[in-house]
């Protein structure tokens, strides 16, 4: 039975307990484990921003619900990544949204179910032990609740009936996913000790405002709600939140309006498989270079391949992927039909002819050949003066038996050996398949 359907048979204690000094504080030692269960639901409009030619309403109503479960294990802090880390597997993880008359529904894939999250502030960076991630998991994870941060929500000496503090700066923004607070004002109370199936459980209310800037601006949430800790195992074992979200223009004015609640229960476990010592020794649990790479999946194009997350994927323009990275590099792959993919030789004459009415400069070029280990693959490298900046050009041709690829990679600044390391992976991860 969930902890929120019988809330109902909460029972205060007598009066003999209205003065009982009670310490609530959680720890999360390394190997603690945990289960977790979330549910959320909001409704609301979005206001449109200005636009003279818009034939439709200023504004779209917008509804939503998620349901999120997973167990956690407190993993060792990295001396290279400080911040907390864990060990989650998740259950389920489900967001349904609809804004106006567009649905959008996301989950996590099965292959992404366990992963290692590095947290550094408010932000959680989650990588999978078992595969590649999408970068909408990514983001999925990224706007779940760290329930370790809501220990800011816990007085910090002992508390009797009645006394009042402020819940700290970490657990406002993982409520409110504000990565920076202008104000805030949120006051818990702590009302009374309670009884719930024979366990002792602290109820402590809260309420206020908080005010900053997330990824979509200016906003400012109105909270209320209620948490209870289980005084005998020590943990905060369930969070009631009731939220108003305004996003706010220029001058401070809401400008849209999501109302929502918020209910989190939390339990100490131990014994899941796939969190015990044993499963544990046997991961990669520390990021690499191999295990943060990102998925692109394409179905409608054919299109796989794996990319760094220091690169993004910038465009898809029909069959042109253009991919971009800050310290300099860009790469852009064009899809063909097998028999209109250029070979190695024919792609070297493309490219020069086109350098030449560019009137560049060339220093040095590589001859095309095929890559170690890769004989669908053909490369070579051109380094050219190009509008007046030297640049490493990087060209490659892929076939396959469902499709053909060239890739051609412009690189600059001093971290051209990282950025050709990083163009090669990709292209040996790139693979073209049949289209769905």
């Amino acid at each position: 039975m969930r902890l929120w359907s019988i809330l109902a048979l909460v029972v205060p204690f007598g009066d003999a307990f209205a003065q009982e000094r009670v310490r609530l504080v959680e720890t999360f030692p390394t190997g603690y484990q945990y289960r977790v269960s979330c549910r959320v639901d909001i409704k609301g409009t979005l206001t449109l921003p200005p636009d003279k030619d818009r034939k439709g309403p200023d504004s779209l109503p917008l509804t939503g619900t998620s349901a999120i479960d997973y167990d956690e294990r407190i993993l060792p802090v990295l001396s290279a990544h400080p911040g907390d880390r864990t060990l989650r597997v998740y259950r389920r993880m489900d967001f349904q949204r609809k804004v106006g008359e567009q649905n959008q529904e996301m989950s996590l894939r099965p292959e992404a179910r366990r992963l290692v999250l590095l947290r550094h502030k408010q932000f959680e960076v989650p990588f999978s032990p078992d595969g590649p991630l999408l970068w909408n998991e990514i983001d999925l994870v990224r706007t779940d609740v760290f329930t370790p941060a809501l220990a800011n929500l816990l007085p910090e000496g002992e508390v009797k009936s009645g006394d009042v503090w402020f819940a700290r700066e970490p657990a406002l923004r993982e409520l409110t996913d504000l990565e920076k607070l202008d104000g805030a004002k949120l006051t818990c109370t702590f009302q009374t000790v309670t009884t719930l199936v024979g366990r002792r459980l602290a109820r402590v209310k809260f309420e206020g405002w908080v005010q900053g800037v997330g990824e979509d601006g200016p906003a400012r949430h109105q909270l209320d709600g209620y948490y209870l800790f289980d005084l005998e195992s020590r943990h905060l074992t369930y969070l009631f939140v009731k939220g108003n979200h305004s996003l706010l223009d220029k001058d401070g004015k809401a400008q849209g309006n999501i109302e929502g609640t918020f209910v989190l229960t939390r339990q100490p476990t131990e014994g899941l498989r796939e969190l015990s010592d044993e499963a544990v020794r046997g991961l990669s649990l520390e990021p690499s270079e191999a295990n943060t790479r990102l998925l692109m999946d394409l179905p409608d194009l054919g299109v796989r391949f794996l990319y760094p997350r220091r690169w993004r994927v910038a465009s898809v323009n029909g069959t042109q992927i253009a991919l971009d990275e800050s310290r300099g590099g860009g790469l852009l792959i064009s899809l063909a039909d097998p028999a209109k993919t250029p070979t190695g030789a024919q792609f070297l004459t493309e490219a020069r002819t086109w350098l030449n009415g560019k009137k560049a400069g060339i220093h040095a070029q590589t001859p095309p050949q095929a890559l170690s280990g890769a004989p669908h693959l053909e490369f070579f490298h051109l380094d050219v003066d190009l509008d007046k900046q030297r640049v490493w050009l990087n060209y490659y041709v892929a076939r396959f038996a469902a499709g053909g690829a060239t890739f051609v990679a412009r690189l600059t600044g001093p971290d051209q050996i990282v950025l050709r390391q990083d163009v090669e992976r990709i292209v040996r991860s790139f693979s073209v398949g049949p289209k769905k």
